[in-house]
């Protein structure tokens, strides 16, 4: 479906730096941001506005009302800031919220006269394969690239982004304090049962993982979590593992993050010599969804609500 393009994604990812913050410290000894502003505030009216962009910088001159989104994970962030109502068309991965204007337009092989026919003041994008910023900037259309999230600041950042660009600025921060709200409190609820407990995330059957220095590792590091992949793991934070690389690490717990192409509990323990494992022996297979594992936007709390209850099961 997208699993080459969505991996070729999540393996470029981007953080600007944060101006301002508040943290809450959770039992586990982690640190949660809860606001992170790399952006100006608008001028009095609202507009223009300027923001900074994996793109670099931007000019809103209006605040738009013909969004085109093609980022599935800026599709959810939109419409949580209250942006849905000026969002005209979306990607054809984005499959949420159930009432976004879901079309035949791809945000890993755009085209861009089919973007424009949309008439858009405003494209939002996660994947640039090399013409689409330069093109829309041409037909002076601006565009906001957002790469995957490094870390939950990151997050943080793309949500205000987005506020500021949409005309949503403070709405946009209490959706990411009420994050970082949600999320120090799953920690705190799970306590130490998470701590030191080693774990494997697949992405894909070709054993694609995550490590601790990704967004997606960050989460399991709140609950004191130890991520097998970490020693493996070199420059993009994505690495691909060996199948004997998995067994002698022998995970107490594996979440499979790619259920939406067809693995699951049964297939992993089906798996030439994964009977040895401690997961495996002890059916210690959360199957996660993919989609909820895959994006970094507000469905966060429901990825790190899942890894609690695999924690607490398994734990």
């Amino acid at each position: 479906m997208r699993r080459i393009a969505a991996l070729a994604v999540l393996l470029l990812a981007a953080c600007t730096q944060a101006s301002v913050a508040t943290t809450t410290t959770v039992p586990a000894g982690t640190t949660i941001t809860e606001v992170a502003v790399t952006t100006a505030p608008p001028a009095e009216d609202g507009f223009p506005v300027t923001v900074e962009a994996d793109n670099g910088t931007v000019t809103i001159p209006e605040r738009p009302m013909r969004i085109v989104s093609l980022s599935a994970t800026s599709t959810e962030i939109l419409f949580e800031i209250g942006a849905g109502p000026q969002v005209v068309a979306v990607d054809d991965q984005s499959n949420y919220p159930s009432d976004a204007p879901m079309t035949d337009l791809s945000g890993f092989t755009p085209n861009l006269e089919a973007i424009l026919a949309y008439e858009p003041d405003l494209v939002v994008i996660g994947y640039d394969p090399g013409e689409l910023v330069a093109g829309l900037t041409a037909v002076e259309v601006p565009v906001i690239f957002h790469n995957a999230a490094l870390d939950l600041d990151g997050v943080y950042d793309q949500i205000e982004t987005l506020g500021l660009a949409t005309g949503n600025h403070q709405t946009a921060l209490e959706v990411g304090t009420g994050i970082a709200d949600e999320l120090a409190q799953i920690v705190e609820e799970a306590g130490d049962d998470g701590l030191g407990l080693t774990f494997y995330h697949e992405l894909e059957a070709s054993l694609f993982t995550v490590t601790s220095a990704t967004f997606f590792g960050q989460i399991y590091k709140l609950f004191g979590m130890v991520n097998i992949a970490d020693e493996a793991g070199e420059g993009t934070g994505y690495p691909q593992l060996s199948s004997e690389y998995v067994v002698l690490a022998d995970p107490a717990i594996i979440f499979l993050a790619n259920t939406l192409y067809g693995e699951s509990a049964a297939t992993v323990a089906a798996r030439p010599g994964w009977e040895v494992m401690t997961a495996v022996r002890n059916g210690a297979i959360v199957e996660l969804d993919s989609d909820v594992a895959s994006r970094w936007g507000p469905r966060i709390v429901d990825f790190a609500r899942a890894v609690a209850k695999g924690i607490d099961e398994h734990g």
